[in-house]
């Protein structure tokens, strides 16, 4: 892979300065960048050959709109010649997705998915939902298209197979059955309520089942329900009719379940007003593990054939392709595309787009998916920018605001202070770029809500002049609202001015009188106090915007709450795990009991070595 970088002039732009770079071009495949005036990229494109693909556009005529307008905005190119073609795909989508340049379509939401582990570091293996890379000891099926979907099957399987979910050390420390035993999700490993064969033999059942060999099991399961009515066992026959249901609904929540398909994602597009929704359905061992609908960036004219191929490119750039994607539109490159797929997977990848039989039932399914989908996108989005256009208005901003940062603190009494920070545009709430801080500052008194407030913007700050000082990859906000009035207002205001940002406009939302929901006031740095109608649409707008805030800030605070109740003066002590911290919890009673313990107390647990009591002792009684 080699790099050119032609000399430029300072002023030529478009076709011009297109055609200045054939002369230095052959035909080697490879990734081109279009770049503008001040060098961001435009453009990122793969070509089988370099030359004639920027040949074409440095001919006027035969170009779309957005084509034109990326030409007539290009300063400067970069070049990166590849050994073949595959490479270059691979090349371009990873450029894309990390240049995110403003004429290619971009995929803007690139979560992993979530799987069930059936963990094999226990002799009795757990059944959970796992998310990330796949370090653990265990067998692995998914993707599942969300949690939701991996939550109901989990949900099911524990009624059908009876497998624990609790952690290994909570297996260990049992010394009864919980409650999931009585409620009958699970059979009881933890106390001896079953044995390790007929534990194994339930792992093997949910195994088969996950890979798709579900019909054996009802078959199982019916035979023994009936031999169990026949012995007159009839609770036992209760039970396994349960199960039975059990498993029927987990197949029925699938919805569709196609005996032709084993392992397949099928992709569907629907393009509509310069706008696009993609539907992924996940087809795994003959069943539907979930759907997925995606809205990548894409212009006015963009054909469907684009927006697939770069749809597949950047979506598999970081997730493990099936063996079949059947998707509803032709792609430009199919071959070039399953060939770089199947390198990745290291098998066979095929790419299908069915005429007829099940497998275009399934892709008719999903592009109806797609299209009701983005027709509620749409009308959510036209809502949306009413209420943005109302919000600059009400607090007479140059414009429709394209990303308002609220902010809020939680605590109780000071203790586990954090503060949160959620984000809305024109889409709606952006999840992904909600975030949360915990409170560092020694110096902050008990509930000091101003300190709490100024820790987190200047950490939020310091990080935007450092991440994008010139303001260009949207990560500045266009409004700040803070929750609170005056006092609020002009600390935030104090903090920007440190910061030299003092062009961001902010607006308090205090309750108002009796504090009551609908009476907010809103305080500006230099105006007078103001309030909306109490049925103003914006006003609403607003309330949901504090009350996310709230409930993210909250939901943040009880979260490090319940860490720190579970955390005792143990946990700070070298060389005291897990395992030796409830060995000292269970011989003393207490963290206080072990802090206050004599040296020979210390040496008496089972466990501790006597290097290790010193340690323990030094650490409570340093300086005493």
């Amino acid at each position: 892979m080699s790099e050119q970088h032609p000399p430029q002039t300072e002023t030529e732009t478009g076709y011009a300065r297109i055609q200045s770079y054939l002369k230095t071009l052959d035909g080697s495949p490879g990734v081109y960048r279009m770049l503008d005036a001040e060098s961001r990229v435009l453009y990122v494109g793969k070509a089988r050959n370099l030359r004639a693909r920027v040949s074409n556009y440095s001919r006027p005529g035969n170009h779309t709109g957005r084509i034109a307008r990326m030409i007539s905005e290009t300063s400067s190119m970069m070049f990166l010649t590849t050994k073949t073609e595959t490479e270059a795909l691979l090349l371009e989508q990873n450029l894309i997705k990390q240049l995110k340049p403003k004429y290619n379509v971009l995929l803007r939401d690139d979560k992993s998915f979530p799987n069930i582990l059936v963990s094999k570091s226990h002799s009795f293996p757990q059944i959970k939902k796992h998310r990330g890379a796949k370090k653990e000891k265990g067998s692995y099926y998914g993707p599942f298209a969300n949690a939701g979907a991996v939550n109901r099957t989990l949900n099911q399987l524990q009624k059908v197979f009876l497998l624990r979910n609790c952690s290994d050390a909570m297996f260990e420390s049992r010394t009864r059955p919980c409650l999931l035993y009585q409620i009958k999700r699970c059979s009881g490993p933890c106390v001896g309520k079953i044995s390790a064969e007929d534990y194994a033999t339930s792992v093997s059942d949910a195994e088969r089942f996950l890979s798709g060999r579900s019909t054996q099991i009802q078959e199982t399961l019916a035979a023994q329900m009936q031999a169990a009515s026949d012995a007159m066992e009839f609770e036992r026959a209760a039970a396994l009719r349960d199960r039975i249901r059990a498993l029927t609904a987990v197949q029925a929540s699938q919805g569709i379940n196609p005996r032709g398909v084993a392992e397949a994602d099928v992709i569907a597009l629907h393009l509509e007003n310069g706008q696009a929704c993609v539907q992924v359905f996940f087809i795994r061992a003959n069943q539907n593990w979930g759907n997925r609908d995606y809205y990548p960036r894409v212009g006015a004219d963009v054909e469907a054939a684009e927006v697939l191929e770069a749809f597949v490119g950047q979506f598999y750039d970081t997730k493990e392709p099936p063996r079949q994607l059947i998707i509803s539109h032709p792609i430009d490159n199919s071959d070039l595309m399953a060939e770089a797929l199947s390198g990745k997977l290291g098998r066979k990848v095929e790419i299908l787009v069915p005429k007829r039989g099940e497998k275009a039932e399934l892709v008719s399914g999903a592009a109806r998916n797609a299209r009701e989908s983005l027709a509620r996108k749409m009308s959510e989005t036209a809502t949306q920018a009413k209420l943005l256009k109302g919000v600059a208005e009400a607090f007479d901003l140059d414009g429709s605001p394209e990303r308002i940062e609220v902010y809020d603190n939680s605590h109780i009494q000071g203790t586990n202070a954090v503060g949160g920070m959620i984000v809305a545009g024109p889409e709606g709430f952006m999840k992904n770029s909600y975030r949360k801080f915990n409170i560092k500052g020694d110096d902050l008194t008990p509930g000091d809500d101003f300190g709490m407030m100024k820790e987190v913007l200047t950490r939020r700050f310091e990080r935007l002049l450092k991440e994008d000082p010139d303001r260009e990859q949207g990560m500045w906000p266009d409004l700040l609202l803070i929750d609170g009035g005056a006092g609020q207002v002009s600390a935030v205001h104090e903090i920007m001015a440190e910061f030299g940002v003092e062009d961001i406009p902010m607006v308090g939302v205090a309750k108002g009188v009796d504090r009551d929901h609908g009476k907010e006031e809103f305080h500006r740095i230099g105006k007078s106090v103001m309030a909306l109608r109490r049925n103003d649409p914006v006003l609403y707008f607003i309330q949901r915007l504090r009350d996310e805030a709230h409930r993210f800030a909250i939901g943040t605070h009880r979260a490090k709450r319940a860490k720190a109740v579970g955390a005792t003066p143990l946990d700070d002590v070298p060389g005291v795990g897990a395992t030796r911290k409830r060995a000292l919890l269970a011989h003393f009673g207490s963290a206080k009991a072990v802090s206050r313990a004599n040296l020979a107390d210390l040496k008496a647990v089972d466990g501790v070595s006597d290097a290790l009591a010193e340690t323990i002792y030094d650490f409570f009684h340093e300086g005493g």
